[in-house]
């Protein structure tokens, strides 16, 4: 299992959506609190974390697990430090050099550990807490783990923009009703931008879709993405129980 992943199989094993969003807001009680940190500048240069398939959003929590040493060395100097660590994706093809350095996506998105666990081995269990989206401008080769040079992607909604905004939500929640009927979905505590930053985290997208979500310009352009995936898979689900095929 590559360090951090979270697979069917490890101790972060994909759940359910429904029982995912509480988890992201209550990080495991066994993990150490920090306070957050609300300042989005960025330092000039970050820890980066690059993984296949797993990635991070602004406003939402997620749980990592990290063993091989290179990052247990990071999440050291992260907490030791501002306790920073930016999430990026590995572009395909990376299984050639995993060990070294393959190249990874421009933009990931940088958080702040709020929980963490040290194990008697050495891993750590940590939280991180989604702060700001950033670019890639270069990296540093100082450190066993990946350093870079980055600028912070700031997500700014203007006035105009927040009752466009409110109905995109509208029109989410009904996308989610028609995809998951009966599910009592607990989104009525989180706030327009959260919910859309929410459910780019939590719902089973593909990588590289998961990806052009981060990569939108803004809460408001990520929710329009995310309203045309989810009804691409209400039309797949009405298609398959008309032709009477399982829907899973």
């Amino acid at each position: 299992m590559r360090p951090g992943r979270c697979t069917r199989h490890g101790p972060w094993r994909w759940i359910p959506l429904v029982a995912l969003i509480p988890l992201l807001f209550d990080p495991p009680g066994a993990l150490a609190q920090a306070g957050s940190t609300t300042d989005t500048d960025l330092p000039a240069m970050i820890p980066i974390f690059p993984l296949p398939d797993v990635t991070l959003f602004p406003n939402v929590r997620r749980p990592f697990h990290v063993f091989e040493p290179r990052y247990r060395a990071m999440v050291a100097d992260a907490l030791e430090g501002d306790r920073i660590i930016g999430m990026v994706h590995l572009e395909p093809g990376y299984e050639a050099d995993y060990q070294g350095r393959p190249p990874v996506y421009a933009v990931g998105c940088a958080g702040v550990i709020v929980g963490s666990e040290r194990l008697p081995d050495g891993r750590y269990n940590i939280v991180l807490e989604g702060l700001t989206r950033f670019r890639i401008v270069s990296e540093d080769e100082s450190r066993p783990y990946r350093l870079a040079r980055v600028e912070s992607l700031e997500e700014t909604l203007a006035a105009e923009d927040r009752p466009v905004l409110e109905e995109r939500r509208r029109q989410l929640e009904e996308a989610l009703s028609d995809l998951f009927p009966g599910a009592d979905l607990p989104l009525s505590q989180l706030s327009d931008v959260e919910i859309v930053d929410e459910l780019s985290l939590t719902l089973p997208l593909a990588p590289a879709r998961r990806q052009e979500l981060l990569e939108a310009d803004g809460p408001l352009a990520r929710a329009s993405r995310l309203i045309g995936l989810l009804r691409g898979s209400v039309q797949a689900a009405r298609q398959a129980r008309k032709n009477g095929a399982p829907v899973e």
